[in-house]
């Protein structure tokens, strides 16, 4: 992982934020294209099981679980996780009920082979070879399942700057072509400019496992 993008620092991080601007983490919404890939999924795949690899204060999580999907929430913070926790419980069993809440390392954790209908990773600062990470969350989906992924690249290039990942490591589109294996994925990975101009591109992943 990049200097200065370590367990601790990140933990750190949390406990920081979570401190100054609860009324902040609290209003941001679960990422857009998280819901308009799952709104789009309803009609072929009704809610099932999830997993949201690096899911921080747990807004993705909670608004899955609120659609009705069984979700795994997992990080490596204990902050953001009892945050998320808290948030969830608070609207009751129906939505805290459906998450279960996991700290663990992206560097290192292996999710159950073949086990979710959703994987998202969202973002995630990759500790390691971004072809290790793809591959071994691409093992918890299972057969007709998706993986979907973000990563924010560190260069802009449209104009060669770097951009507010600037010394971070994230997915990459080439990555995931490498590590996901044409005869078993139908892959669409592209790189996407960012909705505010300067700010960059996103690597955007949608694969389905297929049956």
């Amino acid at each position: 992982m990049a200097e200065g993008f370590d367990r601790s620092d990140w933990e750190r991080r949390w406990v920081q934020v979570l401190r100054e601007h609860p009324d902040t983490v609290a209003a941001r919404p679960p990422n857009a294209d998280l819901v308009a890939l799952v709104g789009d999924l309803h009609g072929d795949l009704p809610p099932g099981y999830a997993l949201d690899a690096g899911c921080g204060h747990g807004a993705e999580a909670i608004w899955m679980a609120a659609a009705g999907w069984d979700v795994t929430a997992l990080d490596f913070s204990p902050s953001a996780l009892e945050h998320g926790r808290a948030t969830a419980a608070a609207l009751g069993d129906d939505v805290g009920g459906r998450i279960s809440w996991v700290e663990g390392d992206l560097g290192t954790w292996t999710p159950p082979a073949a086990t979710y209908d959703l994987v998202s990773c969202l973002y995630v600062h990759v500790a390691g070879s971004v072809v290790d990470l793809v591959r071994r969350l691409a093992s918890g989906v299972a057969p007709g399942g998706t993986l979907f992924m973000l990563g924010h690249q560190p260069v802009d290039p449209a104009t060669g700057r770097p951009s507010p990942a600037a010394g971070q490591v994230q997915v990459t589109v080439e990555g995931a072509l490498e590590a996901l294996d044409a005869e078993e994925w139908d892959v669409v990975a592209e790189e996407r400019p960012r909705a505010i101009a300067g700010t960059g591109v996103d690597a955007v992943v949608r694969a389905v496992r297929r049956a």
